[in-house]
């Protein structure tokens, strides 16, 4: 086959030599059969083990795919699976994509799910289109393929995913027996269908407000403190770091001053609409440099290149550069960093530095992104300090009374159910209210936040019902977002309502008014979209900010975002945040009444931490060790301490140690407590326990001298500057930089020897120069368990003790 056709019959004809003469194989289908996976097993099993990339994307959608059928599909050693989890949100899509590293690739687009019948003996239409006959449409299918795989509301599939799955699976057939038939008659439903995301399905290249070309480029006064402290950063032998700078300040910009010191720059975004900006930026800042978009056509030689995540994140992309071809990666909006489809480009890639920016450090799904770059945020502001420091626009915030109850909205883990949102929402009555608290408030160009497209729709109409020039901006809309912005910015609408679109990579300075119409879902959304607002514009005082708070997640915390009290380091109780003085915050009286009824009642903190624990245990699937709950988890790490006394103290209350487990933890929690909760100033006590594990199994136990242990504690800590400078660097260590056996051991026996063995009740001894754990253990099977547990603890105080000196050193503002 070299040109597009029709295939009316028999696609696994098609599907099997195409899969023997890949290198990469991507489907996704809305749903998946056993007798599907039987057919395709033997060639995907035969395509992984000559080293091709499978991926393989399904939806959970009325869970028609059956749990067999994905069960057979992780026996397949290599492949990667991810589960779409549709939310009651119709999920159709059905593609096969063939890419290859020598000649052209193909892809199948049609009515086929991966069942025997649709492959073999169903009437089935599907469109074969090769490369060749169409290269732009196969880019996109593969950009699209990977922005649906990597989606917000996909999982990886694993025993523990497979497990939640087959419960709901179960639980819906037998509420649901006649199955079958509801999935026909539910097929021809005309539903919201948008995978993936809406915001990611718009390219627009132009930038209505760029920077007018100066002679010389010199950077602002945030810009040159961040500068100033990533300097530091490489003075100290760091070799990654993260820049928190509100929207507005130019992110983009500092990178580029960065990059002035590095020959090979890669700069990587999730939006081809920001690299052309980046570009743009760059070449402003460093115009003596070559510069391109990397396609994944060919191997780029600019000097600074800008590559979509999607783009170099695939590996036939990826394996065209050499790891180290990189002095310098910048990774645009950094909290999604911890994403799986950055994880292998940050993995595989070993730059002289790695840097982060972002306005929100904190990931939508709340993972740690701090841990990606070793703790070391190098330098941070919030929004508010910009506004202090007149860098922003100052706001008003008008806390409007929303009387919705969002109660008995089912909630699914990180959202509302849309469609049960949506029965409350796309009410007139909800409407005016909306109406005329924007008629209140509003100044003279605004953007609305909505929860779904049908949400925008609806209320752009009632608002153009009513008189007033309103549009829906989406992926399906008629407007394209070049011509949304203009129309906007020269007066001819009023408001925009939209969804996801404006969160991130575009700005619309003379934007003076934001309408928040949804729920509070994520943290970090809503920052994004209330900085749309605060860019600086000439005759721009104020933007005001009108939000409807209800009853919903999230209300009674999302205020602290405006507030300056906490940052000063005053705690308070208080539900109205004292925001800058050059700032207003306006509740109405029952906004304030349900606030502090919303604070009484916050989840309890075992629960919020067994479902942050739960939440990472089911990505990985299985137990994450201490270190991966603390990178991945929603919760702070410290939280299991000081609840249970330690993790491995939490996992027994959580039930997670089977019976042997318990019975050691029972034993030894005594030890187990001493490690996780021991006094530590420094890491001193760490690094000795670290060379004592780091003897194995059989000797960890066994005595030492600090003459030992001398020659170890003085690498460790001198290995890398900056656990010198943070914990070697006082008046008597900071001789100790070159080596002196005696002066090394003497420093150890004073601390932490001494100091551990008077503070542990006796679990630890020095005495007559011999350190030792008084631990007894009965047996092989004992000693494994302590042994693993203590290593698990030893290797997460060390992280979280050198992040935390890194953010004390750094942060700004929190």
């Amino acid at each position: 086959m070299s040109k597009i056709q029709l295939v009316s019959e028999r696609l696994y004809d098609y599907l099997v030599p195409e899969i023997d003469s890949s290198d990469s194989i991507y489907i996704l289908t809305s749903f998946v059969m056993r007798s599907g996976v039987e057919l395709l097993y033997p060639y995907l099993k035969e395509a992984l083990n000559r080293g091709a990339s499978v991926k393989f994307c399904a939806g959970d959608y009325l869970y028609v795919t059956q749990p067999k059928a994905l069960s057979l599909l992780l026996e397949l050693d290599g492949i990667e699976v991810r589960l779409f989890q549709s939310n009651g949100r119709s999920f159709h899509p059905k593609a096969y994509l063939f890419g290859r590293e020598k000649g052209d690739g193909a892809f199948f687009v049609g009515s086929s799910n991966l069942s025997k019948s649709a492959l073999t003996g169903g009437v089935e239409w599907n469109l074969y289109v090769p490369e060749s006959s169409a290269p732009s449409t196969y880019e996109e299918a593969e950009d699209q393929f990977l922005h649906t795989f990597y989606h917000e509301n996909t999982i990886p599939l694993n025993d523990e995913t497979l497990k939640s799955y087959y419960n709901r699976y179960e639980q819906y057939h037998l509420k649901h027996p006649e199955l079958h038939q509801t999935w026909t008659d539910l097929e021809e439903v005309d539903m919201t269908i948008g995978v993936p995301s809406e915001q990611d399905t718009i390219k627009e290249r132009n930038e209505l407000y760029e920077v007018k070309p100066q002679t010389k480029l010199t950077p602002r006064p945030a810009q040159r403190e961040a500068l100033e402290a990533l300097e530091s950063t490489l003075e100290e032998d760091y070799t990654s770091a993260m820049v928190v700078l509100p929207t507005g300040i130019g992110k983009t910009y500092l990178a580029a001053f960065f990059a002035r010191s590095f020959k090979r720059v890669l700069f990587i975004a999730h939006r081809e609409e920001i690299l052309y900006q980046a570009k743009r930026s760059f070449h402003h800042v460093i115009p003596n440099r070559s510069t391109g978009i990397y396609n994944g056509k060919e191997k780029e030689m600019a000097d600074m290149m800008f590559a979509s995540v999607f783009t170099i994140g695939q590996e036939k992309n990826l394996h065209r550069f050499s790891p180290d071809e990189f002095d310098l990666i910048v990774v645009d909006e950094f909290h999604h960093a911890a994403a799986p489809s950055y994880q292998g480009i940050i993995d595989y890639f070993n730059p002289k530095f790695l840097l982060g920016i972002t306005a929100t450090p904190d990931r939508m799904d709340n993972k740690d992104v701090y841990a990606l770059c070793n703790g070391n945020v190098a330098y941070q502001m919030h929004f508010i300090e910009a506004i202090e420091q007149d860098w922003l626009t100052p706001f008003r915030f008008y806390g409007v009374y929303d009387e919705t109850d969002y109660s008995s909205i089912t909630w699914l883990g990180n959202k509302y159910d849309k469609e049960e949102l949506l029965q409350v929402q796309l009410k007139e009555e909800l409407a005016q209210k909306i109406l005329e608290a924007w008629l209140q408030h509003k100044q003279t160009r605004s953007i609305g936040f909505c929860s779904s497209i049908r949400q925008a729709v609806f209320l752009a109409n009632y608002f153009n019902k009513n008189g007033y020039k309103a549009i829906s901006l989406h992926s399906k809309s008629d407007y394209n977002r070049a011509e949304a912005i203009h129309s906007l910015s020269s007066g001819d609408i009023d408001i925009i309502f939209t969804v996801d679109l404006f969160n991130e990579g575009v700005d619309i300075p003379p934007v003076d008014t934001l309408l928040f119409a949804r729920p509070t879902e994520s943290l970090t959304v809503f920052t994004q979209q209330v900085g749309r607002g605060l860019r600086l514009f000439e005759g721009k005082s104020y933007c005001n900010i009108i939000d409807l708070i209800g009853n919903y997640r999230n209300a009674d915390i999302k205020l602290s975002l405006f507030d300056t009290v906490p940052a000063k380091g005053t705690k308070t109780n208080n539900v109205e945040p004292v925001v800058p003085a050059n700032c207003e915050l306006n509740l109405d009286l029952k906004v304030i009444d349900l606030l502090k009824e919303l604070n009484r009642k916050r989840q309890p903190r075992k629960e919020k931490l067994y479902d942050a624990y739960y939440n990472v245990k089911l990505e990985l699937g299985g137990r994450p060790s201490y270190t991966e709950l603390h990178r991945k988890g929603s919760e702070d790490s410290k939280g299991y301490k000081q609840e249970f006394k330690s993790y491995i103290g939490f996992l027994n209350w959580a039930n997670e140690l089977d019976e042997e487990e318990k019975e050691v933890f029972n034993k030894q929690s005594k030890w187990i407590t001493e490690v996780e909760r021991t006094n530590m100033t420094k890491s001193y006590k760490m690094v000795v326990l670290k060379y004592m594990l780091s003897r194995g199994l059989e000797h960890w136990l066994d005595s030492v001298t600090p003459t030992e242990v001398a020659p170890y504690f003085h690498h460790y800590l001198t290995e890398v500057d900056y656990r010198k400078l943070k914990d070697f660097s006082d008046k008597t260590t900071k001789k100790l930089w070159v080596y002196d056996e005696k002066k090394v051991s003497n420093l150890i026996a004073t601390m932490p020897m001494t100091k551990w063995s008077s503070s542990s009740k006796g679990l630890v001894s020095f005495e007559d120069n011999v350190f030792q754990f008084n631990v007894e253990v009965a047996n092989e099977e004992e000693n494994n368990y302590l042994y693993n547990w203590t290593k698990e603890i030893c290797e997460y105080r060390l992280r979280e003790h050198f992040e935390k000196k890194a953010m004390e050193s750094r942060g700004r503002f929190s």
